[in-house]
């Protein structure tokens, strides 16, 4: 029987007749394959090559359900679990749903919303969603522990990191490798770690976010997910919202366990560390070894991630840094940066001697008349200090006009 036959079998059982028609839907990450069953009513067939992986994710969706959360409800499932249907949330990815914002680093208000309900979800998703919960069932870890840790960081050395054809003390490394496990698994707790929380995989349904491929989640802290979805390599957040964003998240937070800011965020950033790192390991392996090019494609993304993180040291890890450093400057990613890397200049000039010259040949930008603003040059107690300085950007600010100007320019 093929698949397309067994899920027509399994929405005959359901409904009472076979479905209109069947399509294949573009296919994820993992070797699952998704069809859009179209009829009344129109399903989602599920198939996959993991009998066990499957059987994890029927049963959170079921416990997910049973406890409010919004996750598609499962409808019927073949008597070997290779298979299965589920409602249809539609085609809206919050990773599409956000798509203006991160192509541009400009994040509308829709967009916002979105992500700020999206933020505020998840502490019920890893509190409630933990509760009476049997991990047992999760695979292929019950929980986030020693062993999980290392497969993830040997992940990124063998699929990314020897990948790029640098030389490395792989002793040393590894040295690193166990200090970084000692200081994740400080940060244990008894709730639900979805593992794979980004904007991929949550749908928009009537406005409000639903949670999909949760099959990879094990007891865990809950800094792992707020690390997954925050830093997603391709969202390509600023530093503001991403702040904002966290900000939603704890007040979520605190309504389920008290919350010390200042020690939240210093075990955050390990987690971030360590998820870019896991996900360069399954970029290098689906893009590098499997030819997928959406995840080559995220690369120079999650380098520009690490590039950042790196700004401030990790001291308990220095051989790691050491080589995380070397790898954000090799030519091949480097060179990446500078091809995306907008460059805008800014030039000031009088118009008695005429508009400058462009040197790109392609016709200049944009020219703004600033004559009416107030120009603090024009002031002596002004003279010493440049636009940068403190008191003219006060001076610009309350008597310069400039609010009014920028309002219109």
């Amino acid at each position: 029987m093929t698949i397309i036959d067994a899920l027509q079998h399994l929405y005959h059982a359901h409904t009472g007749h076979p479905a209109a028609s069947v399509e294949e839907l573009p296919s994820s990450g993992s070797n699952r394959r998704y069809f859009r069953l179209t009829d009344t009513p129109t399903l989602i067939g599920v198939y996959g090559t993991s009998t066990e992986e499957n059987q994890a994710f029927l049963y959170m969706a079921e416990h997910f359900r049973n406890k409010g959360l919004p996750v598609p409800q499962v409808v019927a499932r073949s008597d070997d679990d290779t298979c299965y249907l589920q409602e249809d949330l539609g085609d809206t990815l919050l990773f599409n749903a956000i798509e203006k914002g991160r192509l541009t680093g400009v994040f509308d208000e829709e967009e916002k919303t979105l992500l700020r309900k999206t933020m505020r979800l998840l502490p019920a998703m890893q509190f409630t969603g933990a509760e009476e919960m049997d991990f047992s069932i999760c695979y292929p870890q019950a929980e986030f522990n020693r062993r999980s840790i290392m497969w993830d960081l040997n992940y990124f050395k063998y699929c990314f990191l020897k990948a790029t054809g640098m030389e490395f003390r792989e002793d040393r490394l590894e040295d690193d490798f166990q200090k970084m496990t000692d200081v994740l698994l400080l940060s244990g707790s008894h709730t639900f770690m979805y593992r794979d929380f980004q904007s991929r995989n949550i749908m928009i349904r009537d406005g409000e976010p639903w949670f999909i491929d949760f099959q990879g989640g094990r007891k865990g802290p809950v800094y792992y997910d707020v690390a997954s979805f925050l830093w997603q390599a391709k969202a390509n957040y600023p530093d503001s919202l991403r702040q904002e964003l966290l900000q939603e998240y704890i007040d979520a937070l605190s309504t389920f366990r008290p919350v010390d800011v200042v020690d939240f965020h210093a075990h955050l950033r390990h987690f971030v560390l360590f998820r870019t790192l896991q996900v360069l390991g399954a970029y290098g392996f689906r893009g590098y070894f499997e030819k997928k090019p959406h995840f080559i494609q995220s690369v120079p993304f999650a380098i520009e991630n690490l590039r950042r993180l790196l700004r401030k040291p990790f001291a308990e890890y220095p051989y790691l840094c050491s080589v995380l450093h070397e790898l954000t400057e090799l030519k091949q990613f480097t060179d990446d940066l500078q091809r995306r890397r907008l460059t805008v200049k800014v030039t000031s000039f009088a118009y008695k001697k005429g508009i400058p010259d462009d040197p790109s040949g392609n016709g200049g930008g944009f020219v703004f008349d600033c004559r009416a603003v107030n120009n603090p040059g024009k002031y002596e107690r002004y003279k010493p200090f440049t636009g940068l300085d403190e008191p003219v950007i006060r001076f610009l600010e309350e008597d310069g006009e400039m609010a009014s100007f920028l309002t219109q320019a």
